[in-house]
């Protein structure tokens, strides 16, 4: 007879997954079906026939300074004045990477960190709400850095905060996990869950205010800022045709791993790479998801099955299970359009930075296209 985890917890471990959207019974069925020995990594590939996107499923920018770029400028300028754009930034995870700080409140160029680039571009803008994604690990830390610095210029009323889940880590046998560090059993289960968490008032708050469209971006990419006119596309493509969500791809590079969009019983949508059936060749697909994507509000108000994925990872030195989903998945269930951004020069829209390393390589390049951008 399994124990119920809880059971298993402490008391401020429970309280902990209690506030932040625990749902018990599918943990229990996860957690089941990992100690029957039913999981297999076979079960992680997407069912049905799987081909490389066309031609003309990814869509190219338009040339800058041409009519139709000023076009969709002026659309997403639009959008932007009246208030119905927001920035839902990503600022979970469990600060781990950064040796133990969170890597938004880390500075990037001389007193501004990545919390502060991405309030700066939504300040620039007036209206522009902040709905900000941290963990139960970042949550605090977050806002005391933000109130620190006064918000970095940003009204605080304008900044919506919340929190995305919390689940349980197990051994390969199902057990609870306990490392060596304090804290290592509960972790933050990935950006899959952003919809739940939106759901507990942020989006509610966002759309009573007039809010229509959210651009997602993690907050390590600061390239990935309001641009009119990548918001001027998804407009026009939300209004016209419909489209519920627009994904922002780049060309891959050599050791690029990502999302990337393939169509799957002839719908379009975003596959992870090791979703791919095996004999799939992913290096046919020349680009990947940066996870930069814009939404048309409403359409999250819906509930969505998002596949429960079975992740191996390293905690002290052990082997542990995470149970995760991907918010790329709500491609699935959205009417999605894919748009070709580039990642090179002052109008790149990606450049991630997962360690220190990056940083230090990458800072001077970063302060160059940012002051480049600020005088246009």
């Amino acid at each position: 007879m399994v124990s119920s985890v809880m059971e298993s917890l402490r008391d401020e471990e429970r309280a902990l997954l209690q506030a932040h959207g625990f749902d018990e019974a599918m943990f229990a069925r996860l957690r089941a079906r990992l100690r029957s020995g039913a999981w297999q990594e076979s079960d992680n590939q997407v069912r049905g026939q799987v081909e490389r996107p066309a031609p003309d499923d990814v869509e190219v920018l338009p040339a800058p300074g041409s009519v139709r770029e000023r076009e969709l400028h002026e659309r997403g300028m639009a959008a932007l004045r009246a208030g119905e754009v927001g920035a839902l930034v990503l600022n979970g995870g469990m600060a781990t990477r950064f040796g133990g700080v969170v890597k938004g409140c880390v500075e990037v160029l001389e007193g501004c960190s990545f919390l502060g680039m991405k309030m700066g571009d939504a300040r620039a803008w007036g209206r522009c709400p902040v709905l900000l994604m941290n963990s139960f690990a970042t949550d605090m830390p977050t806002r005391a850095h933000l109130e620190a610095h006064d918000y970095f210029g940003m009204d605080p009323e304008q900044v919506l905060p919340f929190t995305q889940n919390v689940s349980v880590r197990l051994t390969p046998e199902g057990e609870v996990f306990r490392g060596r560090a304090a804290g290592s059993t509960l972790y933050a289960p990935g950006h899959g869950d952003v919809v739940e968490a939106l759901g507990r008032g942020a989006l509610q708050a966002f759309r009573a205010r007039g809010g229509r469209y959210l651009l997602m971006s993690n907050v390590d990419n600061v390239l990935a800022d309001l641009d009119p006119v990548i918001v001027g596309a998804h407009v026009e493509a939300a209004e016209e045709r419909g489209v519920e969500m627009s994904v922002e791809v780049v060309q891959k590079l050599a050791g690029d791993q990502g999302g990337m969009p393939a169509r799957v019983d002839g719908a379009l949508q975003i596959l992870e790479a090791f979703r791919f059936p095996k004999r799939f060749d992913v290096s046919t697909i020349p680009v990947f998801n940066t996870n930069s994507f814009m939404f048309s509000a409403a359409a999250l108000e819906r509930g969505f099955e998002l596949t429960w994925f079975m992740v191996h990872k390293r905690v002290d030195g052990a082997s542990v299970v995470q149970f995760e989903r991907l918010a790329g998945e709500l491609s699935a269930y959205l009417k999605t359009r894919f748009v070709e951004v580039p990642r090179s020069g002052v109008r790149s829209r990606f450049l991630p930075i997962k360690r220190r390393e990056d940083l230090r390589e990458h800072r001077a390049f970063l302060a160059d296209v940012l002051a480049e951008r600020a005088a246009e």
